[in-house]
């Protein structure tokens, strides 16, 4: 199979322009032909060697040399822990409903065993009328507390689900931007979408069904010593041989099943990258390289299902051999107990319904530790999330002034390779500064150094004298915001959009005032309920230029000294790009801009250009100076114009 570092998150390899090596090991592959025994033989060597590959990815996730890592499952149990002591009346009422219909639920087994003893030993049944109304009222009430315990268990498991994703979205926004963009989009987005579901089956149905199973096990057993201890031996068969089973199957599960995750993830990868990169892969002719290395991913997946797959059966074939084997030996331990005089027929029966009831709580037990296993590997990935360690460490020096100084910045996406290449520039209180050039030569990637997304390999950015990188990011963002192309609408109120860049202090004056500055003002206006219109999915939708407007309202709200515009309009048609920038000019014209654009009228009216050429400056100056050079420029111009 491929080296454990192709399975971690990134992406460094997957534009690679030659045919990637064979990804699976070819003692992997089934041969049909083989005699039975031989298959079995194989079946072995095949499984043996997915447990390595498991292990491998398991360690190297904890701390991956790209991506995301994942957290240890004792930090798993800690989060559900924290999360439970928050909740102890939910918690105890959950408990205590389970407990008491698993009580209810073991009292008609013994009535019986007393009645079957009652008509063995000759008695009159004139209390059978009785014992009859008894079952039919216990049967009732263990109804009512089974429908008690199954409504605590929903709105403990629903209460836990919400709490816990609240946290985990909280922890994903705390994340440096720089370190979350890093990693493989596909990683983030299997660990948002898919974990998060797994992490949600957990809490709402692993963890309820946990604690009835148990107790329902656990008062079983009681009432099978209760009934009589001789009977109870075969238990101690059945017990040894779940416990060897389940200590085996939990020892291999969770790399199992973090490798499997990793391979989900892998897949994701490929195909966001492929379909992000469409038009590339279709200019180089990339598909079937492309397509190849998506099945390759996805036979990788296939071996990494196959082994959780296998340790799920190898499971289920001693729980099997475990539930049946118990009621073999009561049967044949009862006959004899009963010729030797220690128990009763009763009893005998009475064993009997008892261990065909257990039957039942141990399989939703095993079950409830299969998805606990894939939900504690879920939830290791989430909270992995919170374990990127910090970009920044904030400094006690605060800027003076609002001068942007950029000096020597290199920066490399991966290492040994710059796509900046010590570029220096220093930016007025008040200039304008167009950056152009063609794609891939590092004007986005300039734009993220000057607002502090990532940290230069090489230089620094100053404003006012102290480094970005040294500011906390509630403050930085009053110095320097950035907005690109890319948006998002949140679902609340057009006013909540809004207000989130001033964390709900902003007026509806300013709101109103931002909203006209980007012209939208008559969109606005025609909405149902105004600024409190609900936007988001399911509710107002809205209509991509229009979330663009929002994401420049919230721009002009935050009211940072300078602005960071990377395409800020590419989702707006070109005349009314061109009308909104006329209409923003008067509010930008004390602010230190920055602008970002492939359409070059943005440049035309900026106090200075510079034209970035492979992570270099090739250029610098103002629009007619730069015409007069006859330069690259002016041949971007003149491409553009004709």
């Amino acid at each position: 199979m491929t080296d454990v570092t192709e399975l971690l998150p990134g992406s460094a390899a997957t534009w690679q322009d030659t045919a990637p090596a064979p990804r699976i090991d070819p003692a992997l592959h089934i041969d049909t032909t083989l005699p039975p025994r031989e298959r079995l033989a194989a079946w072995v060597r095949r499984h043996a060697l997915r447990r390595q590959h498991a292990v491998a990815v398991f360690a190297a996730s904890r701390n991956p040399e790209r991506g995301l890592p994942v957290a240890r499952a004792r930090r798993a149990f800690s989060f559900v822990g924290e999360l439970l002591s928050t909740r102890r009346t939910r918690l105890v009422a959950m408990i205590g409903f389970n407990v008491a219909a698993a009580v209810a639920a073991l009292v008609v087994p013994r009535l019986l065993g007393d009645l079957v003893d009652d008509a063995a030993a000759g008695a009159a049944l004139s209390s059978t009328d009785v014992v009859l109304a008894s079952v039919l009222g216990i049967v009732v009430l263990q109804a009512v507390l089974t429908f008690a315990a199954k409504r605590a268990s929903a709105v403990l498991g629903y209460d836990l689900l919400a709490a816990a994703r609240e946290s985990v979205v909280g922890t994903v926004l705390r994340l440096p931007l720089g370190h979350v963009e890093a990693a493989s989009a596909g990683d983030l987005v299997t660990r948002i979408t898919s974990d998060v579901s797994k992490m949600s089956n957990a809490v709402r149905w692993s963890l309820p069904h946990l604690v009835t199973s148990a107790s329902m096990v656990g008062l079983t057993v009681v009432a099978l010593l209760l009934n009589s201890p001789l009977l109870t031996l075969p238990l101690l068969v059945s017990g040894t041989i779940l416990f060897l089973a389940v200590r085996h199957y939990l020892r291999n599960a969770i790399a199992g099943y973090i490798t499997e995750s990793a391979t989900y993830s892998r897949i994701n990868a490929t195909i966001t990258e492929t379909v992000e990169g469409a038009r590339t892969v279709e200019a180089l002719g990339l598909a079937g390289l492309r397509q190849a290395r998506l099945d390759g991913d996805i036979a990788e997946s296939g071996q990494a299902e196959r082994y959780t797959m296998s340790l799920r059966n190898l499971l289920f074939v001693w729980i099997d051999f475990a539930f049946q084997f118990p009621l073999v030996l009561v049967v044949l331990v009862g006959t004899w107990g009963y010729d030797a005089g220690l128990v009763t027929v009763g009893q005998v029966a009475t064993a009997a319904i008892y261990l065909q009831q257990l039957v039942g709580p141990l399989d939703r037990l095993i079950q409830v530790l299969d998805h606990l296993q894939v939900g504690v590997a879920a939830t290791t990935r989430l909270l992995g999330v919170a374990e990127v360690p910090e970009d920044r460490t904030p400094g006690p020096d605060r800027p003076v002034g609002s001068e942007v100084v950029g000096r020597d910045l290199r920066f490399a996406y991966r290492p040994g390779r710059d796509v900046l290449h010590g570029i220096t520039l220093s930016l007025a209180p008040g200039e304008r500064l167009a950056i152009v050039g063609p794609s891939g030569s590092g004007k986005s990637t300039f734009g993220r150094l000057v607002a502090g997304i990532n940290r230069p390999r090489t230089g620094d950015v100053r404003v006012g004298g102290v480094d970005v990188m040294d500011l906390p990011l509630d403050l930085l963002r009053t110095e320097v915001c950035l907005v690109t192309q890319e948006h998002h609408v949140f679902v609340g109120t057009l006013r909540d959009n809004i207000m989130l860049a001033r964390e709900g202090d902003a007026t509806d004056d300013q709101v109103r005032a931002a909203l006209a500055a980007v012209d939208a003002r008559d969109w606005v206006a025609k909405l149902p309920d105004g600024l409190d219109t609900m936007l988001g999915r399911g509710r107002t939708e809205l209509t991509p230029a229009q979330a663009q407007q929002v994401a420049l309202a919230r721009l002009v709200v935050a009211d940072p000294h300078t602005l960071v515009l990377d395409e800020a309009t590419s989702l707006i048609d070109p005349r009314t790009a061109r009308h909104l920038e006329g209409s923003m000019h008067a509010l930008l014209a004390d602010r230190t801009v920055v602008a970002i654009a492939h359409r070059l009228h943005t440049a035309h009216d900026a106090d200075r250009i510079a034209v970035l050429i492979d992570g270099r400056i090739a250029e610098l100056g103002s629009h007619d100076e730069l015409m007069d050079a006859d330069g690259e420029y002016a041949h971007l111009w003149r491409t553009w114009r004709s």
